[in-house]
């Protein structure tokens, strides 16, 4: 049989028989591990309604056992036999609970395991999902539900981009205005919304529970028209430019004018006033509150599309900006164009690039490296989840490719840059754009199954990856996605299992 995991483990080994689940079975807590016994239980039942009992007993045949280990990382072994036995540390323990979770099958009215000894760790440090809540923003609880699903897959990282021409939603104390008004509103005049200071403390704390790191962006220069609302002394009047114009008179948008809200999704138009100390002022205050409220490494500070910026003046703002978040205590992320500008030593790049670059793409992206920095490999035309599966699908944009499930996973995060050296890429990151999204359905729609297939390039071993084996695989996890009352497409290429 095939594995039914995803992604796939760096090593396992099967072995004939299988382990059957019953009411009797036992979480045995070994050293430690009680935080995660927990989460195994609530796995479980909501897989097969069974409620399991947890002990600190000694184990017996027929026990699930979970043992925490000195071991630091994200490494689990996975052994099931005549009992079942996951040894990691706290994460560890968490992926092979995921692990397991997918194991789990149904022979009428019995649950099963199959007999494995696993042993596994992730190829890349960074595995990230990004959730744009600046676009259309999403509550709470839909951002809690994005990192229960993105947990399930092992990704590690919850890239949050925060603001935008749209709207800006974080609450920052010493600028008020910012929540009064640049946050009332979204994309095609959809609800605005924020969060407050103990909303995100809230995202930080659900996700630190599911060992996911939030990486908060604030996108600058451009992508700024929003904070013009509140303090428009700080942003120059829009730029406009020929993709804008094309694009507004295609999507019938309107274009952007100082100090209203912009509805809609073009791009290039806005820029911070770069010479203003105001504008330096601004940063520091909000950048400050952002790395007081942010107990992740990173802090994201875009430099995407700033086309209303002239080059020399972006390449001073990203060099004084990835400085002063190195001052806060904090390693900068920009997207790559801020690699053409003298970015701050050990500055992480995002490149969201074509996967074949032109010169100027790859040049800015290994800059990063050659600065001490690394680069996450987001790949526009493979891994954006905002793209379309094809031409007829209801969601999604087109502007970079139509990205089916293939699409998604046949790629290979070192071979995009040449010159980069693999061991400067730090990881893999999806991002999910929400110009078209309005509902968490929405998000599913979008999400699964190619988040599955971004998961297993960011996790598994280049060698062991096979789009044949892996569309089996992916096929098992409509029954675990179903369970788990989570949504999504379902590709006719694939066979689903009921």
């Amino acid at each position: 049989m095939v594995l039914p995991v995803v992604p796939l483990p760096s090593s396992f080994t099967e072995s004939p028989g299988t382990f059957r689940l019953a009411s009797s079975t036992r979480i045995v807590v070994n050293n430690d591990a009680d935080a995660t016994a927990s989460v195994l239980a609530n796995v479980i039942a909501e897989r097969t309604g069974l409620r399991l009992d947890i002990t600190t007993d000694a184990a017996a045949q027929g026990d699930i056992v979970l043992h925490r280990t000195a071991r630091q990382g994200e490494h689990y072994a996975l052994r099931i036999g005549s009992d079942v036995r996951i040894d990691g540390s706290e994460a560890g323990l968490f992926y092979g609970i995921q692990t397991l979770r997918q194991l789990l099958t149904t022979d009428g009215d019995d649950w099963l395991l199959p007999h494995v000894d696993i042993d596994d760790t992730p190829r890349f440090v960074y595995r990230g999902l990004m959730l744009d809540v600046a676009r259309t923003f999403f509550g709470v609880d839909t951002v809690k539900a994005f990192i229960d699903r993105a947990a399930s897959l092992k990704f590690n990282h919850l890239h949050l981009h925060l603001t935008d021409d749209q709207g800006w939603r974080l609450q920052i104390d010493s600028r008020p205005l910012l929540t009064e008004r640049s946050s009332t509103t979204a994309a095609l005049g959809r609800p605005g919304g924020f969060y407050t200071k103990d909303d995100f403390r809230e995202i930080v704390q659900y996700a630190a529970a599911r060992h996911m790191v939030v990486v908060p962006e604030i996108d600058l220069p451009g992508h700024t028209h929003a904070i013009g609302l509140a303090y428009p002394e700080l942003v120059e009047d829009p730029v406009m430019n020929d993709n804008l114009l094309a694009q507004s008179s295609a999507l019938g948008q309107p274009l952007p004018v100082a100090g209203e809200p912009y509805l809609g999704w073009g791009v290039g138009h806005s820029s911070m006033k770069i010479h203003s100390e105001a504008t330096w002022e601004f940063l520091r205050d909000v950048l400050t509150e952002l790395a007081e409220l942010t107990p992740g490494p990173y802090l994201h500070v875009g430099g995407d599309e700033a086309l209303g910026t002239p080059q020399a003046d972006f390449d001073a703002f990203i060099e004084r900006v990835t400085a002063l978040t190195t001052e806060l205590g904090k390693t900068p992320v920009a997207w790559h164009e801020a690699g053409s500008a003298q970015v701050a030593e050990g500055t992480v790049g995002q490149y969201w690039g074509n996967t074949e670059p032109g010169d100027a793409h790859a040049d800015a992206a290994r800059h990063f490296a050659a600065r001490g920095g690394s680069v996450i490999m987001s790949p526009s035309t493979t891994a954006y989840l905002d793209q379309k599966y094809d031409a007829e699908f209801p969601l999604g944009l087109d502007w970079a490719a139509l990205i089916n499930l293939e699409t998604a996973y046949d790629w290979e995060p070192t071979a995009i840059v040449d010159d980069l050296p693999a061991e400067a890429i730090l990881g893999v990151e999806a991002p999910l754009w929400s110009e078209t999204l309005e509902t968490l359905d929405d998000i599913d729609q979008l999400v699964f199954p190619r988040a599955a297939a971004i998961a297993e390039v960011a996790w598994s071993q280049a060698e062991d990856r096979d789009w044949s084996s892996f569309r089996e695989r992916v096929g098992t996890l409509g029954t675990v996605w179903n369970a788990a009352g989570w949504g999504g497409h379902r590709p006719a290429e694939i066979v689903w299992s009921n």
